[in-house]
């Protein structure tokens, strides 16, 4: 039998805190080929995905370590028919479930049965607020529509619901009517969250990037919504990283706070981890959560400060921060060691800052969609 609980290390290391979430990337399977899309380039096969059994063993383990928070996702995690099962699983387990999807799968039955089996919480992505931009960088005709139909079985079925507000140069002058529209179909919170660079949406970085005007632009505008619904919902804001002066702490710290599960059932630190080459990732078809959580190779490389540049380790930021993105600092400055470019004391700062002022400011770029999307090339 498998040891779900194996012995604590020698104590010649502070201790490991336990991770407080799980994203459960149930496939890369979706219906939607969104520009920005954060999998990676190269998506598991679904032939190859966990079953509904072994989920189900995930799950009990993560409970089992102390996880409070299970995040369904993917790809699309209803394209999976297993997922009101798995959600059901997840509560008897004691687990919080939230159900990240484009929502396009969503119909009143499965609302209901999602409703049923105890889910808590929906977090639905948005493109736009209007359909042709939806439609271009979602790459899904009528996407936005079947979104508002979802949100609206998600409110009647008495869930919570928040907006996701994907952000990038093409929408940003819509910022405004985005958050209205969250407000609109009763989202309790809007995040408004600007594009990050990983996986297939590095491929399309330069066809994405807003310029430092328009962040600007849509700071204040984001700044002017949350004073005026205070009270009525709560609006989150994450600015990008290419325009910023500090580095955020990436999913609260190298596993710190967070694991992420893939479909195959590897286990990462973070969800653009695999592009670090010289990783191990280990799979829960070989190893015990627990076990990977607290002796994984992957884990324990950038765990902490011992790895970190002299310059962040004796930084007053460094428990704060936990030295920036280490998936950012391979794309940019080439090194996953190195500082985060988003750090204005990093080397790489201005040269990054510059490049995303050259892309910002270069002609409309034709998206690319992934090789086996029935949607050519699309330009705004």
């Amino acid at each position: 039998m498998t040891n779900l609980h194996p012995k604590p290390r020698a104590n010649t290391a502070p201790p490991i805190d336990l991770p407080v979430a799980m994203l459960a990337e149930l496939t890369h399977r979706c219906p939607m080929r969104c520009a920005y899309c954060s999998n990676p380039v190269a998506l598991e096969r679904p032939e190859c995905e966990l079953s509904t059994a072994e989920w189900r063993g995930v799950l009990s383990q993560a409970a089992a370590m102390g996880v409070m928070q299970v995040h369904f996702s993917g790809g699309e995690p209803t394209a999976r028919r297993d997922i009101v099962d798995l959600v059901r699983y997840a509560v008897e387990e004691g687990l919080y479930t939230n159900l990240i999807t484009s929502g396009v799968l969503l119909d009143a039955a499965m609302v209901s049965d999602l409703a049923r089996a105890g889910l808590e919480h929906v977090q639905l992505a948005f493109q736009d607020s209007e359909d042709e931009g939806a439609n271009i960088v979602g790459g899904y005709h009528g996407a936005l529509g079947k979104k508002r139909a979802a949100a609206g079985l998600v409110k009647d079925a008495g869930l919570a619901l928040t907006a996701n507000l994907v952000i990038h140069r093409h929408n940003a002058p819509r910022v405004g009517a985005m958050i209205d529209m969250a407000l609109e179909m009763g989202c309790e919170r809007a995040e408004v969250a600007n594009v990050q660079y990983y996986g297939w949406g590095l491929m399309n970085r330069a066809a994405l990037m807003p310029s430092r005007a328009q962040l600007a632009e849509m700071t204040a505008t984001v700044r002017e919504r949350q004073a005026r619904y205070t009270g009525r919902m709560v609006i989150d804001y994450v600015i990008p990283d290419y325009h910023a002066r500090r580095p955020k702490a990436c999913m609260g710290g190298w596993a710190r706070r967070f694991l992420n599960v893939t479909p195959t059932g590897k286990v990462l630190p973070c969800h653009a981890a695999e592009t670090i080459p010289g990783l191990v990732f280990d799979t829960v078809r070989d190893r015990p959560l627990r076990d990977i959580w607290d002796t994984g190779q992957a884990f324990e490389a950038y765990r902490g400060d011992a790895w970190m540049p002299k310059d962040c380790r004796s930084c007053e930021r460094k428990e704060f921060d936990w030295g920036g993105c280490r998936c950012q600092a391979l794309a940019i400055a080439g090194d996953a060691a190195a500082m985060d470019p988003a750090c204005d004391l990093s080397p790489h700062h201005a040269a990054m800052a510059a490049m995303a002022e050259d892309e910002a400011d270069a002609d409309a770029r034709a998206f690319v969609y992934r090789a086996f999307g029935a949607h050519k090339d699309s330009t705004f």
